[in-house]
């Protein structure tokens, strides 16, 4: 069986995004404040696991981390819940570098921390 979680890069997640799917950060609390992609949703992966989403069962999400291990991760969670979940390819990292925006919780511009 293979484990590897499908990847998107951060084209083809913007354009999902675009497209109506749902864009999940499951970076810590510090990381998420510090800078963000304006358009997700936070929840750390340290509470997904333990928290039932059966809104997300049936959608799209695109998940995003600051490298890709963790978002990778969740996929496999929301997966084995029955959502369609794809990580993006180098987190927040690949996400900044690609000129995606990043805010801070405050809604200045962020940095990927």
């Amino acid at each position: 069986m293979n484990d590897a979680a499908p990847q998107v890069t951060v084209d083809q997640a913007r354009a999902m995004v675009a497209g109506g799917c749902h864009l999940l950060d499951v970076r810590e609390p510090y990381e998420w404040e510090a800078g963000h992609a304006p358009q997700a949703s936070h929840l750390p992966i340290t509470q997904l696991a333990s928290t039932w989403l059966p809104r997300w069962s049936k959608r799209r999400v695109i998940v995003l981390c600051r490298s890709g291990s963790r978002a990778a991760d969740a996929v496999r969670i929301l997966r084995s819940r029955g959502a369609e979940a794809y990580a993006v390819a180098g987190g927040m990292n690949a996400w900044r570098e690609a000129g995606g925006p990043v805010v801070s919780s405050g809604g200045a511009p962020g940095l990927v921390a």
